[in-house]
């Protein structure tokens, strides 16, 4: 194996430190080939599907990247947006936003890039970015709230794949889950009320999160459990009682169990019991997708209305709010523990380096 090294090292540049926050990803465009590149990418990781490789390539290359394509960028064209993808405008302006907060508390010593697990601005392009530029420690902040394998557990192992190809590796930290972070559980819990004060309050809200196989818990996976103690936590700020709120899980794909109560099912069902007006927010997302614009923002509704429910009200997620992003730097400056502040005399260095033979 060839190992990417740095032969033009200058030794003027001061260290730096590095946060680069990631997502899922997004494809490039609303059309059928972008997203079947996109999902092929997508499925075709271990983590996101744990079925035995032979039999899930000849379905997924036999079927699903077949069918699936068109009818998944029918669903994107309809959140899209003229400067791209949602999910991408709101990861680039939470880092923007983070660059702003740390630069104004750390000067130039800490450097934010945001990467996107699959698709475009992936993780090994935008973390060559900051070793480029200095950085020789690395924080590395998932933006799902809530850890499960197929999403923080597929980030490290793509930040492992790239690591083990370089020469020259930064001190890594990465930061699995921030679930019952008190900052997070209030950013939530202050958008909730601020929903209210301009709406009113609902005889229910509904916390829904991404789904996953019910066998992922079942094996040790400890999503589930985290998503329920942020939806206690939540609901504790908020001062709801047990029958204010319920957790349900949305996204649910093939035909064998995932997590429940499914969320399109729940709703369906309220209105029998009474529950004739639901807020929806999505405590499991940090940015607004196409899983909570289209498929609660509107498939869900429609499934509630539809069924005798009167009011629906989708709580958008914390995207790049004040309070999130105050929230993502505590949790980031609390990492940093340690690593800052920096000191380094650039001539001192370059002098020490050019006695010993450098170039520069």
């Amino acid at each position: 194996m060839r190992y990417r090294g740095t032969t033009d090292y200058n030794h003027r540049q001061p260290p730096r430190v590095g946060v680069l926050v990631t997502n899922l990803g997004t494809p490039d465009a609303p059309e059928k080939g972008a997203l079947r590149r996109y999902l092929r990418e997508f499925l075709s990781d271990p983590r996101v599907v744990e079925v035995p490789r032979l039999i899930w390539f000849m379905i997924l290359h036999g079927i699903i990247l077949n069918v699936r394509p068109a009818r998944s960028a029918a669903a994107y064209r309809t959140v899209w947006t003229e400067d791209g993808s949602p999910l991408l405008l709101h990861t680039r302006a939470q880092a923007e936003a983070l660059q702003a907060r740390l630069t104004a508390e750390h000067g130039d010593a800490v450097l934010v890039e945001y990467a996107m697990r699959y698709g475009s601005h992936s993780i090994p392009a935008q973390l060559q970015s900051l070793l480029d530029r200095g950085v020789q420690r690395l924080l590395v902040l998932p933006l799902y709230p809530q850890y499960s394998g197929p999403t923080g557990g597929s980030t490290f192992d793509a930040l492992a794949e790239d690591f083990r190809r370089r020469r020259w590796l930064p001190d890594l930290r990465f930061v699995t889950r921030y679930h019952d972070h008190p900052a997070y559980i209030d950013a939530l819990a202050a958008s909730v009320r601020s929903h209210w004060q301009q709406h009113g309050r609902a005889d229910r809200l509904m916390m829904s999160y991404h789904g996953e196989p019910q066998r992922y818990l079942e094996q040790g996976d400890p999503y589930h459990c985290q998503c329920h103690k942020t939806s206690r936590l939540l609901a504790e700020a908020l001062g709801l009682g047990s029958n204010d709120y319920q957790t349900c899980f949305q996204s649910r794909f093939g035909r064998e169990p995932w997590l429940q109560p499914y969320t399109d099912e729940t709703l369906q069902g309220l209105p029998a019991q009474g529950i004739k007006s639901v807020q929806v927010i999505c405590p499991g997302f940090s940015a607004d997708c196409l899983e909570t614009i289209e498929e609660i923002g509107v498939e869900n509704r429609d499934y509630f209305l539809q069924a005798g429910g009167e009011r629906y009200e989708y709580i958008p997620c914390l995207n790049s709010e004040p309070a999130h992003i105050e929230a993502l730097a505590t949790i980031i400056d609390q990492q940093l523990g340690g690593w800052l502040p920096l000191s380094f005399d650039s001539d001192a260095s370059q002098a020490r380096a050019i006695a010993m033979g450098a170039s520069r």
